[in-house]
């Protein structure tokens, strides 16, 4: 009969429970970024500048008043229009007319003061002009986009990392991530919570290049949720043969 009472409250009670099951998730607190006081981490941005290391390739440009003088400072751009300096393993570029010049550990704003100190005796009222050209980083694991990175802002954020991998998975262990950063010859690592507000007082809030960041995929959600497709998939079966033998009967 078409329109039998129990047979639509049968199928209605079969829905919710279907429903019910789909809308199962991961608790709140393991899933919602920045939990904990915001307030207490308000304005201690900003002071972040990245520092030249070995390996990096800079541009450097040399500019003045008179351009004539500066001829000698700047070699000739390659095809993509840069001049180009390798920072050696001890920290130093070879530069026309100035020879070897240490740069590693300088911010780009105190390189830029110390050239232009060392080309006041040739040039007057020099300018300088220094951009990181090789400033990457590597994101792998339980991300949207996992991948390399290459930066065009030296003043990246791990958020701002984050968001450009495409985001967590819904399978990342986000108290965990791990940053991996080479500091003065040695290899350290950072561990943030990403779930707390503390993340913004973190160390490694600003990226520095060649940053690697490892989201850590959370195992047992990944047991769990096979688990729980593969019980799914029972009941459903077992809910399909129930509703079509009550279709029969009724």
């Amino acid at each position: 009969m078409k329109g039998n009472p129990f047979l639509l409250v049968l199928k209605f009670t079969f829905l919710i429970t279907i429903l019910s099951l789909m809308t199962a998730c991961v608790p709140r607190e393991r899933i919602v970024y920045f939990q904990g006081n915001l307030e207490s981490v308000q304005g201690m941005a900003d002071k972040y500048s990245a520092v030249i290391q070995p390996d990096d390739l800079l541009d450097i440009t040399v500019f003045a008043r008179d351009q004539s003088v500066t001829r000698n400072f700047n070699q000739e751009s390659n095809k993509s229009g840069d001049r180009s300096y390798l920072v050696d393993e001890d920290g130093n570029i070879e530069f026309p007319v100035l020879g070897k010049i240490k740069l590693a550990g300088m911010t780009r704003s105190e390189a830029t003061d110390y050239m232009k100190e060392l080309l006041k005796s040739d040039i007057i009222d020099p300018g300088v002009s220094i951009k990181i050209l090789n400033y990457k980083i590597t994101i792998l694991g339980s991300v949207g986009s996992p991948g390399i990175y290459t930066l065009d802002n030296e003043k990246t954020t791990l958020l701002e990392a984050i968001g450009m991998a495409g985001d967590l998975s819904l399978d990342a262990v986000r108290n965990n991530v791990l940053v991996i950063r080479e500091e003065g010859g040695q290899r350290n690592f950072y561990r943030v919570d990403m779930t707390s507000a503390e993340v913004f007082n973190s160390p490694v809030y600003y990226l520095a290049q060649n940053d690697v960041i490892y989201v850590e995929p959370n195992k047992k959600q990944i047991n769990s949720t096979a688990a729980w497709t593969k019980d799914l998939s029972l009941i459903l079966s077992i809910s399909s043969f129930v509703l079509m033998m009550v279709n029969l009967i009724f």
